[in-house]
């Protein structure tokens, strides 16, 4: 098996997350080719004005491509709060849930935005069929994202892999639209995304931060390993008493 570079993958690599200093960080690589969160994600790092927080990360991002989400859970106020969204900087991709809290499909609503210029991640995408939906809401020429979460459909037992490259088939009818892979749990799904021609995939600071092992000499990695838990026995003053023995020759 050839050794992985992460300097030759074609995908982009979008960093995900809220917490504005690790934002800063990633904005430093050149490797980050655009931003993503989520409320979720804000809440967990105390994010308490969702505004000001957006126009500060737009700061820090310097034009590259950003996603933020609407909050609401009916469709005229999903709509009222993407067009404010997408007012804050032409680089802003407004996320939408593929449904309603209740599952109703917002095919409509993504038609309405998309139709009228506003630039779409439609997001928590798992099935095909929702692949499909949206391919046919999105117009033609507007950028689009289609965020499909292969980490959690991996969660459920399924490989996602064949998944996601079925939803690349279905979206080559919208060549404007990028398919993402979203809840990446390890830095070998980066792999994985580019082999397939995955566009986009989104990528958490823990995982980020992984991004210097790739290629590692595995000989030494292992050294490294044996060491470190000589270290941390050490450390913790452990013994394991034993007879004194003699090794047969």
């Amino acid at each position: 098996m050839a050794v992985p570079s992460a300097d030759v993958v074609k995908i982009k690599i979008f960093a995900d997350g809220a917490d504005l200093e690790s934002i800063r960080d990633a904005a430093r690589d050149s490797r980050i080719k655009g931003f993503t969160t989520n409320p979720s994600l804000m809440r967990a790092a105390g994010v308490s004005d969702y505004k000001a927080f957006a126009l500060e990360v737009l700061k820090v991002v310097e034009g590259r491509p950003v996603s933020f989400e609407v909050i609401a859970d009916d469709f005229a106020t999903m709509e009222a709060q993407a067009r404010e969204i997408a007012s804050w900087g032409s680089n802003v991709f407004v996320k939408i849930p593929v449904s309603t809290t209740k599952g109703n499909f917002v095919g409509p609503l993504i038609a309405t935005l998309s139709n009228s210029g506003v630039k779409l991640n439609v997001t928590a995408v798992m099935t095909l069929n929702q692949v499909k939906q949206i391919a046919e809401a999105l117009a033609e020429k507007v950028a689009a994202v289609v965020s499909v979460f292969a980490g959690r459909i991996a969660d459920t037992g399924r490989d996602p892999v064949p998944h996601m490259k079925s939803a690349l088939d279905v979206l080559k009818s919208r060549p404007r639209a990028e398919l993402l892979w979203a809840s990446p749990r390890e830095l070998l799904n980066i792999f994985q995304a580019d082999e397939i021609g995955c566009h986009i995939i989104t990528v958490s600071p823990d995982v980020l931060k992984k991004l210097p092992l790739v290629g590692k000499d595995l000989d030494g990695y292992s050294r490294e390993t044996v060491a470190m838990f000589q270290k941390d026995a050490a450390a913790a003053g452990y013994e394991i008493p034993v007879a004194a023995r003699r090794f047969a020759s």
